[in-house]
């Protein structure tokens, strides 16, 4: 017998659907679309960004409510370095922002923050606001909200293999131990998962370097709205839809 999940906080009675025994335990989402929307207003694209930055908690609110284990969001990837410095430096100075607002928010909600990525090369603000955010939530055993930030797959891939490398030489590991599971603990995502459904707005279909390793076997949902106009409604038709999908990994 399934469980329907309450509707909470909507008024559009059909997405009482949702099935809360079927909910993915992972969603990725590539947030796309702030500087058009900004644009389309006749705002400055930091603007977009801005707006973005409230429907972060609000799907991260959802996400809890709906007991999903782990959201990550791709919030500024390695190419997005060649943006106007500009731009750059308001993106760096948005999770000092976001978390200055929202962490106690996070933190009553049992939310747990951590990031994927090179942190190490963020700006010392940026680092600092982030790293108080996950010792604060570090013992948070609810939502893990992941922030993919100067984050890059192929980076990412590159950086796995040159670990495997030094410690096949260094440590004489055998290289027929080396499988798919090996592989994995050598990726920023070591332990988690991998993304149930990927969510990407804007209306772009495509994965721009974001987790190829680990979206093999994910269901993709695409929409055309802007990551500013992201609704909890439109977050949980995406999520219908990936309960009326069947899962088969390459089988029958």
């Amino acid at each position: 017998m399934s469980m329907k999940l309450p509707f909470f906080k909507s008024k559009q009675p059909e997405q009482n659907d949702l099935e809360l025994i079927n909910v993915p335990n992972h969603v990725a989402i590539i947030m796309d679309g702030n500087g058009r929307w900004a644009k389309k207003r006749g705002l400055p694209r930091i603007a977009g960004h801005k707006e973005g930055m409230s429907v972060v908690r609000k799907i991260t609110r959802v996400a809890s409510n709906l007991n999903i284990k782990i959201l990550t969001l791709y919030a500024f990837s390695t190419e997005n370095w060649k943006r106007p410095k500009s731009e750059v430096d308001f993106l760096m100075k948005l999770p000092i922002d976001f978390l200055d607002i929202y962490l106690p928010e996070m933190i009553e909600n049992n939310v747990r923050i951590e990031t994927i990525g090179d942190f190490d090369t963020l700006p010392k603000s940026t680092k600092e606001a982030i790293q108080h955010a996950k010792d604060r939530t570090k013992d948070n055993d609810g939502l893990l909200l992941n922030f993919a930030l100067n984050y890059g797959s192929r980076t990412e891939i590159l950086r796995a293999i040159k670990h495997i490398v030094s410690d096949v030489s260094e440590k004489d590991l055998p290289v027929d131990e080396l499988d798919e599971q090996f592989f994995a603990k050598y990726l920023y995502t070591e332990g988690l998962c991998d993304p149930d459904l990927l969510i990407r707005t804007s209306g772009e279909q495509r994965l721009s370097n974001f987790l190829l390793w680990q979206l093999a076997y994910t269901e993709f949902w695409f929409t055309d709205v802007y990551w500013p106009e992201f609704t909890e409604g439109i977050f949980k038709e995406a999520l219908l839809d990936y309960q009326n999908r069947k899962r088969r990994y390459g089988g029958i």
